[in-house]
């Protein structure tokens, strides 16, 4: 796919890796269709400098964990744009917790961010772009999925339904939408990690240090022109997942 004048949604676009995403996509010439939710002042200052690029940027507000919300942003972004061409599904929520202080909460913040909203934000979205012919669905899993971390289980098996997901989607949309997952291993360091912890993050993974938004961006955009590769996954985790064996 040329992404020149394509319209690509990404959610979570305000700031971390889903704002550096969206900064690649607008340097291939693509409009840009920013979601957020609580972070709309980071949102408003990306699209800010986006504009000055010359990129068609457009900001959409909901909150994922609410799926009338979440349709409802879908459909004033198809009144706006008729279609998405690309769908990268980017928002997260990360945060350990002790198995024996999971609550129900934690299970429906993270089905809702990384499986619910997803899936029908691709409900919504698919039927505009097979009638084009062609879209994108590029979900952002996480090498964890495969190989959990201590202390995120709701996370972990949040991430992991999303790969199948993935592949679910991929049986039911092909052959005009293609969708795949990227798994990031150590990229940004959450704020609450030590740095004694970041470094041994970093003696974990093959390549010897953390990775950058930009490798998941670059991901992303590399899926996104291909036309045939859909249904799989992709570990970008400098050899994280591999050391482990």
């Amino acid at each position: 796919m040329d992404l020149k004048g394509k319209n690509v949604l990404v959610t979570g676009a305000a700031k971390r890796i889903g704002a550096v995403i969206a900064r690649h996509f607008a340097d291939r010439g693509a409009n840009i269709l920013l979601h957020c939710h609580r972070s709309r002042n980071e949102a408003e200052k990306l699209a800010k400098q986006l504009r000055k690029k010359k990129v068609r940027t457009r900001i959409y507000s909901a909150d994922l964990t609410d799926m009338d919300d979440t349709r409802r942003m879908c459909r004033e972004i198809l009144k706006d744009v008729r279609v998405v061409d690309v769908l990268v599904n980017s928002a997260s929520i990360f945060y350990p917790i002790a198995f024996a202080k999971i609550e129900e909460k934690n299970w429906d913040d993270v089905l809702s961010i990384h499986l619910k909203a997803p899936f029908f934000l691709a409900q919504a979205l698919a039927p505009a772009m097979k009638k084009k012919g062609a879209g994108r669905i590029i979900n952002i899993a996480d090498w964890a999925a495969l190989r959990p971390y201590k202390d995120f289980l709701p996370y972990c098996v949040s991430k992991a339904g999303l790969i199948t997901m993935t592949q679910a989607l991929a049986r039911t949309l092909a052959p005009e939408i293609l969708v795949t997952a990227i798994c990031p291993g150590a990229i940004l360091p959450p704020p609450w990690l030590k740095t004694a912890d970041r470094r041994a993050a970093a003696r974990k993974i093959l390549v010897g240090h953390w990775g950058r938004p930009e490798d998941i961006a670059r991901a992303a955009v590399f899926l996104a022109e291909q036309d045939f590769i859909t249904g799989s996954y992709h570990l970008v985790d400098g050899g994280e997942f591999l050391k482990g064996f």
